[in-house]
Parts: C-alpha cells; structure tokens; sequence
C-alpha cells in the first residue's frame, strides 16, 4: 500500500510539472517552399503556413527550399486588447499583469 501511494504520489507531481511546462506545441510537416529572412514558408496540404524563425529556433540537417520539414511551434499572444464594455470574467481567468 505505501508503494501504490508513493508511486500515485509521484505521477501526481509528475503530471503537476507537465501541466506548468507552457503552452501547448504543435507541429506542421511539408515542403519548404520559401525561406525569407526569419520566416519559413511551409505547404501542408493545400495551405501555405509562414511560421516565423528567431535566435531561439534550432535547425538540424540542411534547411533549404524544398526539403520535408517537421516544425514544432506554440501559440503566442502579442498583445491583448480588451474592448470597453467587455463583460465581466471570473476572476480566475484573470491575466496576471507584467510588473
């Protein structure tokens, strides 16, 4: 029993650090079609997606148009603008503000 509850314990916390890792990633594979400065231009299915590149970005393997790409990108806001008269939100899906 204490082993069931160290292991439970364990995958808690696991699950814990998971969660507060960030967003979200996702992932986009196809053709380079064009790569212009710190956008990279990629067709998937009948969409072109332009995902932007930046000093973070980690390449491996020659990166050159027309070559099969997998990028894992997230979602992020620039900025937010909250319109007047927006109504009121729970208090719990408030933005903490950047001090």
């Amino acid at each position: 029993m204490k082993r069931f509850a160290l292991l439970f314990a364990l995958f808690l916390l696991a699950s814990l650090v998971v969660y507060a890792a960030g967003p979200k990633t996702y992932q986009v594979t196809g053709p380079v079609l064009a790569i212009n400065g710190d956008v990279i231009t990629v067709q998937k299915g009948t969409e072109k997606w332009e995902i932007a590149l930046d000093k973070s970005t980690k390449a491996t393997g020659d990166l050159k148009v027309g070559a099969k790409v997998t990028i894992e990108y997230r979602m992020t806001a620039t900025t937010v603008t909250v319109k007047p008269g927006a109504p009121k939100t729970v208090a719990s899906a408030a933005v903490p503000s950047k001090n």
